[in-house]
């Protein structure tokens, strides 16, 4: 039974996902990524052209950040940890971008791409000092990226024990003060 041209991507991307989450970015082979998907790897070249544009797009991840505009003040950056706690969990997309962005410059790139596109708007939105939201921005996602690798990558077991309302009392009060929410 043939696969239709969108069914081959999908698996394709599938095997991607896989690999990179299993052999980072610099150890995943195009040829290893047609092996799992059951393909001729002149296949992966067909649909992306190349492993950095595979990776790129095996990588898309949007971080849905809730609207906060409703949110009680002092509730916001309980509510934010909350939520990417929920995403570093939802699936391995990105895991998959820490563990690559720290050996590999496309992958730092859309790292930095995702949080500049998603987070600094919502910063913007939130700041006293609109202007300062890049630096805020900046500062939530070292919060952000450090717990996630130390609790999701690297499996501390202080971190990975932890509930995630455990999480957000230890760190809500420094994502808080990040907001320039502090007084």
């Amino acid at each position: 039974m043939r696969r239709s041209s969108e069914d081959t991507k999908a698996v394709i991307l599938a095997a991607a996902r896989e690999r990179f989450a299993a052999d980072g970015y610099d150890r995943a082979t195009i040829r290893a990524i047609a092996a799992d998907a059951n393909i001729d790897p002149a296949m992966v070249m067909r649909y992306f052209g190349s492993k950095e544009r595979l990776f790129a797009t095996a990588c898309e991840f949007d971080l849905e950040l809730p609207d906060l505009q409703d949110i009680p003040r002092d509730e916001l950056a309980a509510t934010l940890v909350r939520h990417f706690l929920e995403r570093w969990e939802s699936g391995e997309t990105l895991q998959i971008l820490l563990r690559a962005g720290v050996t590999n410059a496309a992958a730092a790139e859309r790292l930095r791409g995702i949080f500049a596109t998603q987070l600094v708007p919502v910063m913007t939105a939130l700041a006293p000092d609109p202007a300062a939201a890049p630096v805020r921005a900046g500062l939530v996602a070292t919060q952000m990226l450090g717990m996630a690798l130390c609790r999701y990558v690297l499996n501390f077991p202080p971190l990975a024990a932890m509930t995630r309302e455990e999480v957000v009392t230890a760190i809500g009060p420094t994502v808080h003060r990040y907001l320039g929410l502090s007084a």
